[in-house]
């Protein structure tokens, strides 16, 4: 069994805001990793018999940004520049993001996927003389839908 290059592991990004049509951009570029992280809810118990059970009741998905470099004509850009310069909060900073599974059977260009909620948060932004970054992790809700991305229309469509 082969294994699978990261390249087909695939994270979009919705740049518009509010109920406006969903404007998907993919990260990766200038990004030598992006991992989501699950931190998990765990429950360990001992009881009287010296026998431990472990309940694992959920998990908190995050995942950071680093280097985003600012690129002018970008739409995340544009959508983390206004975050920083018009200090939005709340569901201002909701958005969802699409992780798309390249490694799978397509119907066409459409690829079995999976769309959850998350919240943007700035952590810094500058950066040094290579350009200028804006670095921000994504905090997810849980709010999961599986569907199919077509990759060439950046459409999410989800299962019925």
């Amino acid at each position: 069994m082969a294994k699978i290059e990261r390249k087909y592991l695939a994270h979009f990004i919705n740049t518009a805001t509010g109920d406006a049509e969903a404007v998907y951009e993919r990260l990766g570029k200038d990004l030598e990793e992006f991992s989501p992280e699950l931190a998990a809810q765990v429950d360990t118990k001992k009881n009287i018999l010296g026998e431990t059970s472990i309940l694992i009741s959920g998990y908190e998905k995050t995942s950071a940004v680093e280097p985003f470099y600012a690129e002018e004509g970008s739409a995340l850009f544009t959508r983390l520049q206004n975050i920083i310069d018009n200090g939005l909060v709340l569901d201002d900073l909701k958005a969802d993001v699409v992780e798309v599974k390249l490694w799978e059977q397509a119907e066409g260009t459409a690829y079995p996927a999976t769309k959850e909620e998350a919240y943007i948060e700035i952590t810094n932004y500058g950066g040094d003389t290579t350009g200028y970054q804006i670095s921000f992790a994504l905090h997810y809700t849980g709010n999961k839908v599986k569907g199919t991305f077509d990759v060439s229309t950046k459409t999410f469509v989800a299962e019925e």
